[in-house]
């Protein structure tokens, strides 16, 4: 099996006019019609691509049975903050469904927005992809205790969109944080995914309420109020995806899972399909020092 030989330099952190840390990762920028128009780093080595999987898996759901309104749609395509509106959906979804939050095998876990007090499964930031999956399980009559096992026919129907959309073959097959499987592929399976899925209808449900599927203030909702039909969604360990349709899209993984550097170097990259954002957090987020600005960081991309 090929595997992920790792990026370049991608990003420089400035302190006071001094370099002090580097990023390095890889990333690909797709034109409208899927062709690749600039790379940096490996972007044909498998990565677990982690959260940025979920519109395929919700992809993978709705092909299966799901049947949920557009606002519960970008729900389970998310990573939610486990804001209050968020625990609301989460909750109604499975109460409809005749289930209750003992039913989510996820790991007991904090809010995303308030990582303090008491854990419960449905805090966790996956709750709402895991909430589809138990949907889609009693749609189709299918187990719901071990709905979380590879070779479980949601699994397997789950996988079967990730190919689809990436046009690649799974590379390898592992157990994501929130204990569902995660697959792996390329980044520019990924980028090829998010442009196709760009014209789902999971896309529109995701850039039509971007606050469900990450939280208020996030990096993936600021990206979608900031630029006109984009969707994108990030993952764990560095990992960030967008799409516009017939524009084109973005796939990077920053090697070292810091995903601080994702602002700069992802609004280089929409540049390139000569997007603009207006976002000064993501553009050129700050660097502190005495509780005032005293450098950024800064794309090479």
């Amino acid at each position: 099996m090929k595997k992920y030989s790792g990026g370049v330099h991608l990003a420089s952190v400035e302190r006071s006019g001094f370099e002090e840390s580097r990023h390095h990762g890889s990333i690909v920028v797709l034109s409208g019609d899927g062709g690749v128009i600039a790379s940096a780093g490996d972007v044909d080595g498998p990565i677990f691509p982690r959260s940025s999987n979920k519109p395929f898996q919700a992809i993978g759901m709705l092909r299966a049975g799901l049947d949920v309104h557009a606002e519960d749609l970008s729900l389970v395509a998310a990573s939610h903050s486990g804001e209050d509106f968020h625990l609301e959906r989460v909750r109604a979804l499975l109460d409809k469904a005749g289930l209750s939050e003992d039913d989510l095998r996820c790991p007991a876990d904090w809010r995303l927005s308030q990582q303090c007090g008491e854990k419960k499964r449905v805090y966790m930031n996956c709750s709402g992809k895991h909430t589809g999956m138990l949907l889609t399980c009693v749609a189709n009559g299918w187990t719901t205790e071990d709905y979380y096992e590879p070779g479980h026919p949601v699994q397997k129907a789950l996988i079967a969109a990730i190919e689809d959309y990436s046009d690649e073959p799974v590379a390898a097959i592992g157990v994501d944080g929130c204990g569902a499987p995660v697959a792996a592929i390329s980044l520019t399976g990924l980028a090829t995914g998010f442009l196709r899925a760009s014209n789902h209808e999971v896309g529109e449900a995701m850039r039509t309420y971007p606050e469900m599927c990450s939280g208020t203030g996030r990096a993936d909702a600021t990206l979608m109020r900031g630029v006109p039909n984009l969707f994108s969604k990030g993952g764990a360990e560095g990992v960030w995806a967008a799409a516009i349709p017939g524009v084109g899209a973005v796939a990077m993984k920053i090697d070292d899972g810091n995903a601080r550097a994702h602002g700069p170097v992802m609004v280089s990259a929409l540049e390139r399909l000569g997007i603009e954002v207006a976002a000064p957090e993501l553009v050129t987020p700050p660097v502190f020092g005495r509780g005032e600005r005293v450098g950024t960081i800064k794309s090479l991309f």
